[in-house]
């Protein structure tokens, strides 16, 4: 694994969930991540107010409420699996995939992977929800291009306060390799000064 960062990062690849049980605490366990493949775009977007004080005729000092993160999820087809496992649709008697309004939804666990000029940098953005996706499509004309389909998503801290994780060079190779078999829940603090 390489010990530097990138100095650029580019694309989106090996998407994965992996759906949260409420044990009842406030806290998630998470299933095996499953893919979701067919990533064309994701966008977070930071949510949470800043909070000026002013003191000495000046902003003195300002905070920022971390809210976790709003935004999209972008894939060439949302895939019937991730409809019934997060959006809680259903198959019918005769085999018909069946949204109903009643259904609660399941929060989950998002990992994805961006492109590097050294590796690929590797995420985990919990406590996430899912809205519907929109029913769109057009008519095909002089070529054939794939339509996609978005979710709208949110992620909300979590109990202990923990939003998203990512790998860094100083990653720990198994950590690193293992990444898609299970949902990376983080151990003790570490910093390290420089």
């Amino acid at each position: 694994m390489s010990k530097t960062e990138n100095k650029v990062k580019f694309g989106l690849k090996n998407v994965h969930y992996a759906v949260g049980t409420d044990n009842g605490d406030g806290t998630l366990t998470y299933a095996k991540p499953v893919a979701f493949p067919g990533a064309k775009a994701l966008t977070m977007d930071p949510e949470g107010d800043s909070s000026p004080f002013y003191a000495d005729d000046m902003k003195y000092y300002v905070s920022y409420a971390n809210n976790g993160y709003t935004g999209s999820l972008e894939m060439t087809r949302i895939i019937d699996r991730f409809r019934q496992d997060v959006l809680k649709d259903y198959y019918d008697s005769k085999g018909v995939l069946v949204e109903n309004a009643g259904a609660k939804t399941v929060a989950f666990a998002l990992l994805f992977e961006f492109n590097g000029d050294q590796q690929a940098r590797r995420h985990v953005i919990y406590n996430v929800q899912a809205g519907r996706p929109s029913v769109s499509s057009q008519t095909t004309e002089s070529s054939k291009e794939p339509q996609t389909e978005s979710v709208d998503i949110t992620a909300s801290p979590l109990k202990n306060g923990i939003v998203k994780v990512s790998t860094t060079p100083k990653t720990d190779e198994e950590v690193y390799n293992k990444w898609y078999e299970e949902v990376y829940i983080p151990s003790g603090a570490y910093n390290e000064e420089g």
